[in-house]
């Protein structure tokens, strides 16, 4: 076994695992459960991601998606008792034949990029370097300076929003 056979594998695994946990968050009933599985899809997709010299997106979704935004989820499922029985329960079951017409488009468009490197297709490659961390810093502190000033005041005001709401209730 070669070292890129290797490589394929484990990547091969990695995904695998990435896709399963992706459908235990849908398939769980318990609200708990599907935040567990999402953790794991995350921590599954930075592992991807280093493994294709991608090391800033990997550490963007560790650090954003599973520490930040996994806290929101799980208070919010704290908050609203997510994992009462009486939750679960739906009227109307018109949202599974639609998420099954979805995964069907969502399958098909995958096939459609996996197929043509299988059929001997060349994919482009990206430049040596794209996405370090040095250049997406030079290019935020350089070319998109003003959208990052934007956005920056933006989250200040919503954060300064947030607080003089919650002072409001007290």
């Amino acid at each position: 076994m070669t070292a890129e056979t290797g490589n394929l594998l484990f990547f091969g695994a990695l995904a695998g695992g990435a896709a399963a946990s992706a459908v235990g968050v849908v398939a769980f009933n318990n609200a708990v459960r599907s935040a567990i599985c999402l953790v794991a899809n995350f921590f599954l997709l930075a592992i991807l991601y280093f493994t294709l010299n991608a090391e800033t997106l990997g550490i963007t979704q560790v650090v954003v998606y599973t520490g930040a935004i996994m806290v929101l989820f799980l208070f919010v499922i704290m908050l609203l008792n997510l994992g009462a029985a009486h939750v679960l329960h739906e009227k109307f079951d018109w949202k599974r034949g639609a998420g099954i017409a979805f995964g069907v488009v969502l399958f098909g468009l995958v096939g459609s990029q996996i197929l043509p490197p299988l059929m001997g297709f060349t994919q482009p490659r990206a430049p040596d370097g794209y996405g370090s961390p040095d250049n997406i810093g030079r290019a935020l502190f350089t070319q998109y300076l003003v959208p990052l000033e934007a956005v920056a005041y933006l989250l200040l005001v919503g954060i300064v929003g947030s607080v003089l709401l919650a002072k409001r209730r007290i």
